[in-house]
C-alpha cells in the first residue's frame, strides 16, 4: 500500500513538473535563455490564485483564471523588463549576454521572492482545489484534486504538441530553434516569435504553479526549489529537448517522491540534485540532449 501510494502520488507532481520543465526548455531551445526566475513565476502564480479565490472569495476557477493571468504577466515582464534590455544592450559583449542573463534573471527571481514575501508573507498558503472528494486508486485514497492534476497537466501537454507540430506557428517555432539566421533572412521577425514562445511559456509555468499549489501549497520560500527541480529536470532530460524533460520530469518526481515519504519533505530536492551532478559528470548533454 505503501509503494501504491507513491506510486499515485509521484505520477500526479511528475506531471506537474513536465508541465512546468517544457516551458523552460521551450524557451531556452527558441530564444536561448535560461530562466533562473522560473520559480518565482511559478510561486506569484500561485499566490495571486490563493488571494483572488480566498481573499476576494471569487471561488477557486476565477482564483484559477487569475493565477494564470498573473504568472503569464510575470513572464512578459521578465522577458521585457530583464532579458530584452540584456540582450538589446550594446555595452555587453555578445559572448557574454548569456552569463548577464543567467544573473538578471537570478536577481529579478529574488526580487520577485521578497515582493510576495512583503505583500503576502512568506506563509505556506493551499489554494483551494478545483474539485472535492477522494477516489480509490489501485486501493489508495486519492484526492479527485490530484487526479484532475494530473490529467490537466497532460492535456496541456499534448495541446502543446498539437500547437508545435501542426500548426505554422509551431513550425516557426521549431525553425527558430533550429536556425533563427534563416528565419530573419526569409523575413520573419525574431522578436514576434520569442513574444510568442515567452506567452506559451507564461501559460505553461502559471498552469503549472496553480496547479502545485493547490496539490502541495506555496511560498515565496519555495521560489529557489522549484527554479532548482526545474534546471535540474532540463539539464538531465537534455537543454532543449522537449521529450527528454518529460523523461526527467518523471525521474525528478519519483525521487522527490520517495525522499519525501521515506526521509523528509524538507530533503526531498537533494538526491535530484545529486543526480544531476552525476549526469552533468557522466552525460553533459543529458538523456535527449544535442548539445
Amino acid at each position: 500500500m505503501f509503494t501504491l501510494q507513491i506510486l499515485v502520488d509521484g505520477f500526479a507532481i511528475s506531471a506537474l513538473y513536465g508541465l512546468g520543465a517544457i516551458g523552460f526548455t521551450l524557451i531556452f531551445g527558441v530564444s536561448g535563455v535560461l530562466n533562473l526566475a522560473h520559480g518565482g513565476i511559478m510561486v506569484v502564480s500561485g499566490v495571486a490564485a490563493w488571494a483572488v479565490a480566498g481573499d476576494l472569495h471569487a471561488g477557486p476557477y476565477l482564483g484559477a483564471l487569475a493565477g494564470v493571468a498573473a504568472g503569464v504577466l510575470t513572464a512578459f515582464a521578465t522577458y521585457g523588463l530583464v532579458v530584452r534590455p540584456i540582450q538589446r544592450s550594446r555595452a555587453i559583449p555578445r559572448d557574454e549576454t548569456e552569463i548577464f542573463v543567467l544573473t538578471g534573471t537570478l536577481l529579478w527571481g529574488i526580487m520577485l521572492q521578497v515582493a510576495i514575501a512583503y505583500l503576502f508573507s512568506d506563509n505556506p498558503v493551499t489554494v483551494q482545489p478545483l474539485i472535492g472528494g477522494v477516489v480509490q486508486v489501485f486501493g489508495v485514497r486519492t484526492p479527485r484534486n490530484e487526479l484532475l492534476i494530473a490529467v490537466i497537466s497532460w492535456v496541456s501537454i499534448g495541446l502543446l504538441w498539437l500547437l508545435v507540430n501542426r500548426t505554422r506557428a509551431g513550425r516557426t517555432l521549431l525553425a527558430a530553434s533550429i536556425n533563427p539566421r534563416a528565419l530573419t533572412l526569409l523575413g520573419f521577425e525574431l522578436s514576434r516569435i520569442y513574444l510568442l514562445v515567452w506567452a506559451i511559456y507564461g501559460v505553461l509555468a502559471a498552469l503549472a504553479g496553480v496547479l502545485l499549489a493547490s496539490f502541495l501549497g506555496t511560498s515565496s520560500a519555495n521560489i529557489g526549489q522549484l527554479t532548482a527541480s526545474a534546471f535540474s529536470i532540463v539539464v538531465l532530460g537534455g537543454l532543449g529537448s522537449v521529450s527528454g524533460s518529460l523523461i526527467a520530469a518523471y525521474v525528478v518526481g519519483y525521487l522527490e517522491t520517495i525522499t519525501a515519504y521515506t526521509v523528509s519533505p524538507t530533503l526531498r530536492t537533494i538526491p535530484a540534485l545529486l543526480l544531476l551532478v552525476l549526469v552533468v559528470y557522466l552525460r553533459p548533454q543529458g538523456l535527449l540532449g544535442r548539445r
